[in-house]
């Protein structure tokens, strides 16, 4: 498997509406005939960035039959886009319009998207408010629903403390945290996983993202229900849609997936065996599942 930084991408940088310096990455593919199709965007989840899709984004702009150029985003706070003074901003609507001055900065008319937990929960308000961009959406464990006990996982989870002293000890600690419901991961699985959340500082480990975004988990009340986003939901019932649902996922449950597909008569329900919150898209059959999806957009 690649190392998150081995190359096969451009490094891109932007400006959000409000002049915040973001960053993405740009995978271009060398085969001329990826120039007639969509490209595809990647949205990370809520402290996660673009090497995330790192892996995906190979396989995808590399594909023989099917090339596509992928843009991977890093949101306000996270990765290499700058932190943000103000952290009220860390919110929904100024992250969905982050993803609208991206599309502009790159010429982007029209993509297939991928969200992962955060990142498809933009694409809920972007279909509600941009449907001109979105060809096609794929949701990567999230809906517009979310299980409070997952939410709270999370929110423990980010808020730990736990700092690793080297980068042997960040893949332990994501292996303890997370093994039982990631069954499917190798040592190497957990080792990559650890150079996509953390960023290399003086050859450590340290946590890619404003410390403010976890801080807002803690206001959550818990004992009243949480917001959803059924009403813009409605909107993506209109686009092509896949939906990937961590085989243990806490944080999307299966009543929840059969509602969407309920609710969209057209989407395609891929289930990622032995992953939980949030599924790596490079393991198992997800690519190609992915990648079948693909072959049905422009």
């Amino acid at each position: 498997m690649p190392d998150m930084d081995a190359g096969g991408f451009q490094e891109r940088f932007y400006s959000s509406s409000d002049g915040l310096r973001l960053y993405a990455r740009d995978y271009r593919p060398e085969q001329p005939i990826a120039a007639g199709r969509l490209p595809v965007i990647c949205l990370p989840g809520l402290s996660r960035n673009a090497r995330d899709f790192h892996p995906l984004a190979l396989l995808l702009s590399g594909d023989r039959t099917d090339p596509r150029r992928v843009i991977a985003l890093d949101a306000r706070g996270r990765g290499n886009s700058a932190w943000d003074e103000n952290k009220a901003n860390y919110n929904l609507a100024v992250e969905t319009g982050d993803v609208i001055a991206a599309c502009a900065a790159f010429g982007i008319e029209r993509a297939v998207f991928i969200g992962t937990s955060r990142g498809g929960l933009i694409l809920h308000l972007l279909a509600a408010t941009r449907p001109d961009l979105l060809e096609a959406v794929v949701l990567n464990d999230i809906g517009p629903a979310i299980e409070a006990r997952g939410l709270a996982l999370i929110r423990d989870y980010l808020n730990s403390g736990r700092k690793p002293a080297d980068w042997e000890e960040a893949a332990e600690i994501l292996q303890a945290d997370h093994s039982a419901s990631f069954t499917a991961l190798t040592a190497e699985d957990w080792r990559q996983m650890a150079l996509a959340i953390y960023r290399d500082v003086g050859g450590g480990p340290v946590a890619d993202f404003d410390p403010a975004i976890a801080e807002v988990l803690r206001s959550v009340n818990f004992n009243q229900p949480l917001p959803d986003l059924w009403a813009q939901f409605e909107s993506l019932s209109r686009i092509p849609l896949m939906l990937i649902r961590g085989e243990n996922s806490p944080l999307l449950s299966k009543e929840i997936a059969i509602e969407m597909a309920r609710l969209h008569s057209g989407l395609v329900l891929h289930t990622a065996e032995g992953q939980g919150h949030a599924p790596l898209l490079h393991l198992g059959d997800i690519p190609a599942a992915i990648r079948a999806f693909l072959a049905t957009c422009r």
